[in-house]
């Protein structure tokens, strides 16, 4: 990835809360995204599962390439994401903490070799380091008037 490189995805209505979220991939289906009951129906992630999720695979992926590259075999990982939801000050649900625990399989003998890596990969996580760093969000609102288009 360039470090410029830019990227979007589309989401559209689909009933009551529920979304489809288009990645804009080829190959890659649409995901279902709903709220859980009782202001949706919890057919899919709502998006605190999915930026948990979003953390935990940015972290897991950015120590397997680690490992990785420091010829360590991982012959498995299993990630724990716990998170922790809290009110601000008006009231208002925000995420308040992400735990992160990464269980890589690999061979006794190879555990202290994975010192150097434990100490950089998280650096290497866009997601997490974005996260922590605060992300500048733009919203605007465009109301369409008339009959629903169709969407591509």
């Amino acid at each position: 990835m360039s470090d410029h490189e830019k990227f979007s995805l589309t989401m559209d209505l689909d009933d009551d809360y529920r979304f489809l979220v288009d990645f804009g991939q080829a190959g890659v289906a649409a995901l279902v995204v709903d709220e859980p009951e009782p202001l949706g129906a919890g057919a899919g992630p709502n998006a605190s599962r999915l930026l948990a999720a979003a953390v935990g695979n940015c972290l897991s992926a950015s120590a397997l390439y680690c490992l990785r590259r420091a010829h360590i075999d991982v012959h498995g990982m299993h990630t724990s994401v716990s998170v922790s939801l809290q009110r601000n000050a008006a009231g208002r649900l925000r995420i308040g903490e992400v735990g992160v625990v990464i269980e890589p399989s690999v061979d006794e003998a190879d555990v202290p070799r994975m010192r150097r890596c434990l100490e950089l990969f998280e650096d290497f996580c866009v997601v997490t380091q974005s996260v922590r760093d605060g992300i500048g969000v733009d919203v605007a609102v465009e109301p369409v008037t008339g009959a629903p288009q169709a969407q591509p």
